[in-house]
């Protein structure tokens, strides 16, 4: 009885000591937020997604305002630099393939539309999960070895998210030899090492990337639970990861910056920033607790414009083209003084999330157009030397078929960003090199893209946009055989 009683009390002590040790305050484990299914509200405890110190921190524009360096960046007249516009035109038997995932998601009802503080300097955050999702992301603690991002010397990428459609219809890859494998044997035997993945907030909501009738409608392509199903394959392939975070649920580009749904009723520039956070968060600490900790994360999409910027009306289409400007107070026009220090707010809150539960991540923000050098250098001011947002890298877009050049136009520019800019990396994040819709000529600039940033100080990555895919942008590097995809050997010649 003695024994007995000893043993039950060092059980007793060790139960303690467990509890105790699973209730320390990791800061890279724990949620910020105190998240209710129940209300879609903050608690007024809850520390804000920008402390004091970081909103603070946001200068007011000193640049002066000038037309000729904005160089049009209204949405109106913004040429759509990147594949997500209307001209989509995706290579036979795309569409009739899209439709995929690995896991099925949970969208949010209506009645879980998220709400900011009346109050101009609310600080009240935005809950981005229910209760139940909060515990299942932040209550296992993945392995270290399993969740921390590898070293690569170069990341030699490709986007290739429309793949998660594809295995909802059992298709097969076929390498250039004809045998039959996987996407990720395929891309790594011709020198693929890592893969970039977007993410949509609810993109089956009311104007989504897969609302009812756009094509991508089977399954919630693109949000949390289908990006980290499709993140751990990643990572069990042995490749890098950048994760693309569209601050919206559609597509966002220059032409467009649709806030999501469930932001829309959110009307201060502090809330809005608590939202990015919380989200960001969210994805984040979903994507450690899989193991599926991202190298690199794109703190928003395409934001030449600004970020954040636009709401839907009855004319806008799948793309998200058609749209209005959100109120002055919320909007992240960087045409105006208003815009840039709200944008800031954003760029920041998503930047200060990544890091907050990945160190050792990049973080990454994107612009396009590099063919309009002016337009380069005054986004680059605006962020970096105005607003001081510490990204990690800067990337960008390059499509020889809008006009963006060859990668030997690219290189005095480029150079002079790597010059002034000296604490910032920088990668390619999407290109192609296809001079005219679904054609390449096969002149090698490809390869040339690859090729000469990688001799560049502090460039680190390519990533080719959708190798299955054909569009305005070019061809893919693969060709549709009814349902399945087989490797073209032709174009995989300027890779390995």
């Amino acid at each position: 009885m003695k024994f007995l009683k000893n043993l039950a009390a060092c059980v007793s002590c060790a139960s303690v000591a467990l509890l105790m040790q699973s209730c320390g305050d990791d800061t890279a484990l724990s949620p910020v937020y105190a998240l209710s299914s129940s209300s879609a509200q903050e608690s007024s405890s809850c520390h804000s997604g920008l402390d004091p110190e970081s909103s603070s921190s946001v200068p007011e524009s000193s640049a002066q305002e000038s037309s000729s360096s904005v160089e049009n960046l209204s949405s109106s007249s913004q040429d759509v630099g990147g594949p997500s516009s209307s001209e989509t035109s995706l290579s036979a038997g795309t569409e009739s393939s899209s439709s995929v995932a690995t896991s099925s998601a949970v969208e949010p009802t209506s009645s879980e539309t998220l709400q900011s503080s009346s109050s101009s300097e609310a600080q009240s955050s935005v809950a981005e999960s229910s209760s139940s999702q909060a515990s299942s992301s932040s209550s296992k603690t993945p392995s270290s070895s399993s969740a921390q991002p590898i070293k690569i010397d170069f990341y030699n990428g490709a986007d290739i998210s429309e793949v998660q459609e594809y295995e909802r219809n059992n298709t097969k890859f076929y390498d250039v030899d004809g045998k039959e494998s996987d996407i990720f044997t395929i891309l790594k035997n011709h020198g693929f090492n890592s893969i970039r993945l977007r993410t949509f907030v609810s993109p089956k909501a009311k104007y989504g990337y897969a609302a009812s009738g756009c094509g991508h409608d089977s399954e919630a392509y693109g949000d949390k639970d289908h990006v980290v199903a499709f993140a751990k394959k990643v990572k069990a392939a042995g490749m890098g990861l950048l994760v693309d975070i569209h601050y919206s649920d559609v597509w966002a580009d220059p032409g467009k910056q649709i806030i999501p749904e469930r932001w829309r009723n959110v009307n201060n520039a502090n809330a809005m920033a608590d939202s990015v956070y919380a989200y960001t968060k969210d994805l984040m600490i979903a994507l450690k607790n899989a193991g599926a900790t991202p190298d690199m994360v794109q703190v928003g999409n395409e934001t030449t414009p600004g970020i954040l910027i636009h709401k839907p009306n009855s004319k806008t289409d799948c793309w998200g083209n058609g749209v209005d400007k959100a109120a002055t107070s919320v909007n992240g026009d960087m045409g105006t003084s208003a815009g840039k220090a709200n944008a800031a707010k954003y760029f920041n809150a998503g930047i200060k999330a990544v890091k907050e539960v990945s160190p050792s991540t990049k973080t990454v923000l994107h612009i396009e157009s590099i063919r309009k050098e002016e337009t380069v250098k005054w986004w680059m001011g605006v962020i970096f030397d105005d607003y001081k947002i510490p990204a990690d890298v800067m990337g960008f877009s390059a499509y020889t078929a809008y006009g963006d050049g060859t990668p030997d136009k690219w290189k005095n520019l480029f150079n002079t960003i790597t010059t002034k800019y000296s604490k910032l990396e920088f990668i390619v994040a999407e290109y192609n090199g296809g001079d005219s819709d679904s054609h390449y000529n096969f002149d090698k600039s490809r390869q040339k893209t690859r090729e000469s940033v990688r001799e560049m100080n502090r460039w680190i990555g390519s990533f080719f946009w959708e190798p299955t895919i054909g569009g305005a942008w070019g061809s893919g590097l693969f060709d549709w055989r009814g349902n399945d995809l087989y490797a073209n050997a032709k174009a995989f010649e300027e890779f390995f």
